[in-house]
């Protein structure tokens, strides 16, 4: 009893605070983009002006534009493929601490790309954010859930969420005209992801590995005791190393899963197109293209002060994430993401309806901020949060870390799209753009209804043989029309939160079990 007293702690708290910051400067490089875009553009032209005497055309400016913005999901690409190789060699904590370089190094060539002259730089450093975030994006949520006591692990991985989104905010904020956002300071907003990067680097070293690094992969199990008991502010801490010595029990006894196996064998294929379908509708929902456009959507629908507009859009994102961390366990996954892509299918119908007839009424550009505010409202309340936690809980311990893999490289690749093309579908579909989105939210509706199943208080062990049984509905009795049962859990099982490295765990650590 004195163990689930004390589960909050000064040092818990520390950790996952600290580990957040890297959450927080994803979102920060995702939306601060946004609002410099017409002085960037300008800082393009003028410099290829300078070199060849011509002004470049329309076409060559969206097009350098449009890879600005997306050579970030480029790097996020890669950096989600590369998290495996950092935190089994160099753990969970120092693989943190290693990879702020990158942001350092991204920050510094796009604060000096203007006095350089070179729009080139500005580009490379938004891979190299990019590639820092893809990292961060692996390492942030794995950390702190292997910190988490087992109550808390939903509550405390779900910060991750509100660290993005505080992030954007907080970008949208500093993307002002009169703070940072101007002719002359937009180099020092791209650049300023150098502070928090520098602040995370001093304050790691104060926190403490992940106890089920030392435990698992390194065999420290009296060093990982001594975190825990600073960690759960107990003394009586067997309750935790039984836990992750039944997970290392239960990688050894699992083969690793290699990715083309996914697709190949009939147990993990169903679950795999499912992890892929809603990584798919969290990025072609539309969500980003409001977030990187979300100003010339504003102006184009006769906002006044587009960019205050924004960053309403930005409160009202981070207010409903807060909101979905009590709903998730009382709602259930599947309910939150068919609400959330409803919701958001519907206001994307009005924010159509506002762009096609603003010019016309000059008051529906008020329904344009109402239809933005609600489609990120209901973003939040399903498709932001869910397809995550929904992967992570499709697979048991061997397949997990290439299903993660895969589903990491369909949400980056998405969003390298979205972030590509919608400068030249806007142009294609002009007022009529979020009817694609409408379509695209509409299918994946259709598909979350029959497919994908409700996941809600059931282990990872549950869910993994209800797909092996051949069907999604598992080994219980037939299930409603329309709906996906699971067979019920065990109350007692212990359910571990990450794959680790089974080649690295050592067999001394079982003998104790």
């Amino acid at each position: 009893m004195e163990g689930e007293k004390k589960q909050v702690t000064v040092p818990l708290l520390l950790a996952v605070s600290v580990a957040v910051i890297g959450s927080v400067q994803f979102g920060y490089n995702t939306g601060v983009i946004n609002a410099p875009e017409k002085i960037i553009r300008q800082f393009y032209n003028e410099t290829l002006k300078a070199r060849t005497g011509e002004f470049i055309t329309d076409n060559l400016s969206t097009t350098l534009w449009s890879f600005s913005v997306a050579i970030f999901s480029v790097g996020g690409m890669i950096g989600s493929f590369s998290v495996g190789v950092f935190v089994n060699r160099f753990g969970r904590r120092n693989s943190m601490l290693m990879v702020n370089v990158l942001a350092v190094i991204g920050g510094s060539l796009m604060v000096f790309s203007k006095l350089a002259s070179s729009f080139e730089m500005l580009i490379v450093g938004r891979l190299a954010i990019g590639l820092f975030c893809g990292l961060s994006t692996g390492l942030v949520p794995m950390y702190i859930g292997e910190i988490s006591p087992t109550s808390l692990r939903g509550a405390f991985g779900t910060l991750h969420q509100l660290g993005v989104v505080i992030g954007i905010l907080i970008a949208q904020v500093f993307g002002l005209e009169f703070i940072l956002g101007s002719q002359s300071l937009w180099p020092v907003l791209l650049g300023l992801t150098i502070i928090p990067a520098v602040i995370q680097s001093i304050a790691l070293p104060f926190c403490p590995e992940s106890p089920r690094f030392l435990l698992i992969n390194k065999n420290q199990e009296e060093k990982a005791t001594e975190i825990l008991k600073k960690l759960r502010g107990t003394a009586d801490v067997q309750q935790d190393l039984q836990e992750m010595k039944d997970e290392s029990l239960k990688m050894m006894q699992e083969k690793k899963v290699t990715i083309p196996e996914l697709f190949r064998s009939p147990s993990y294929r169903q679950p795999i197109i499912i992890a892929i379908v809603l990584q798919l509708s969290q990025q072609l929902s539309g969500i980003n293209a409001v977030f990187y456009y979300s100003t010339n959507i504003f102006e184009a629908a006769g906002v006044k002060e587009p960019i205050y507009a924004t960053i309403g859009a930005g409160v009202v994102n981070t207010v409903f994430t807060v909101v979905s961390l009590f709903l998730v366990e009382r709602a259930g996954r599947r309910t939150l993401h068919l609400v959330g892509l409803a919701g958001m299918a519907f206001c994307a119908v009005l924010m159509t309806i506002a762009l096609t007839l603003t010019s016309q009424i000059p008051s529906m550009s008020y329904l344009s901020i109402i239809a933005i505010f609600g489609f990120v409202a209901f973003f939040e309340v399903g498709p932001g949060p869910i397809p995550w936690f929904i992967v992570a809980e499709l697979f048991s311990q061997g397949p997990r870390p290439a299903a993660m893999a895969v589903a990491g490289c369909s949400n980056w690749t998405s969003n390298f799209i979205v972030g590509l093309g919608f400068p030249y579908v806007q142009v294609l579909c002009g007022d009529y753009v979020f009817i694609i989105f409408v379509v695209f939210l509409a299918l994946f509706f259709v598909f979350t209804f029959f497919r994908v199943p409700e996941t809600r208080g059931r282990t990872f062990d549950d869910i993994s043989k209800g797909f092996a049984g051949g069907n999604s509905q598992g080994a219980g009795s037939p299930a409603p029309e329309g709906v996906v049962t699971l067979p019920p859990s065990s109350p007692t099982e212990k359910v571990p939160m990450v794959q680790l490295n089974t080649e690295e765990a050592p067999n001394a650590s079982l003998s104790k079990v």
